[in-house]
C-alpha cells in the first residue's frame, strides 16, 4: 500500500475487495486475510483503519445499505406512474441485486455484526432487508394515499409479503436471479386483493 493514500481510498479499496469475495466465495470466504489479499495491500492496512474485523464488516454493510437509497428514491418517484405491479417488480429486482443478497447471509451468520449494526443504524440488525422494507412500505403508503390501491390495504402485511417473498426468490442465486416474470407474478399475487378492490 503506497504511503499517503487517503483513508477514504483505503476504505473503498477494502470494501470493494470484500464485495468481490462475497459475490465469488460467499460469507464463509470473507476473512480479514482474504480481504487484504484481494485488495493487494498489506495485512495491517485493514486493522489500521478499523478496530477489528467486525468493525470493518459493520462499515461495509452500512456503506452498501446506503447505496440502496438511489433505488428507493426511484421507487418513490414512480408513485402515480405506470402500474403498481410493474413499479414494484422493477424495484425488487434492483433492491435485491447481487451485492445486497450476498450481504444478508453475512449478517445472519455473524452475531457480533448484527449487534453492532443494531447500535449503528435503525433496524440495523437486519440491515439491507430493513432498507428494502422501508422503501416498499413508503411506496405502498403513497400509492394508497393516491387511490391506486385499496384505502384499507394493510401496508405492513403487504410489505412483509413482498420483501419476504422477494428475498426467497433472489436468495437462491444458482443458476442466477429469478426471471422478471417470476418476480412480477409474486408482486401481482401479493397485490391482487388490494388492486381489485381499489376505487375506480
Amino acid at each position: 500500500m503506497p504511503t499517503g493514500v487517503h483513508l477514504r481510498d483505503a476504505r473503498q479499496q477494502l470494501f470493494d475487495a470484500a464485495e468481490r469475495i462475497l459475490l465469488r466465495d460467499g460469507p464463509n470466504g470473507l476473512t480479514s486475510r482474504a480481504v487484504t489479499d484481494e485488495a493487494a495491500c498489506a495485512k495491517g492496512v485493514l486493522h489500521r483503519h478499523f478496530a477489528d474485523f467486525d468493525a470493518f464488516l459493520t462499515e461495509l454493510v452500512i456503506d452498501r445499505a446506503a447505496q440502496l437509497e438511489a433505488h428507493a428514491r426511484a421507487l418513490r418517484d414512480s408513485v402515480g406512474t405506470g402500474t403498481v405491479a410493474d413499479n414494484l417488480t422493477t424495484a425488487l429486482t434492483s433492491l435485491f441485486g447481487p451485492v445486497p443478497v450476498a450481504i444478508i447471509p453475512l449478517i445472519t451468520f455473524r452475531d457480533e455484526l448484527r449487534a453492532r449494526l443494531r447500535q449503528a443504524m435503525p433496524g440495523g440488525g437486519i440491515a439491507i432487508l430493513s432498507q428494502v422494507a422501508t422503501a416498499v412500505s413508503a411506496y405502498l403508503t403513497e400509492e394508497r394515499a393516491a387511490g391506486r390501491i385499496a384505502a384499507d390495504a394493510d401496508i405492513d402485511s403487504l410489505t412483509l409479503s413482498l420483501v419476504g417473498g422477494g428475498h426467497l426468490l433472489f436468495a437462491d442465486r444458482d443458476p442466477g436471479p429469478p426471471a422478471l416474470e417470476t418476480v412480477h407474478q409474486l408482486v401481482t399475487t401479493a397485490l391482487a386483493d388490494v388492486l381489485h378492490r381499489r376505487p375506480r
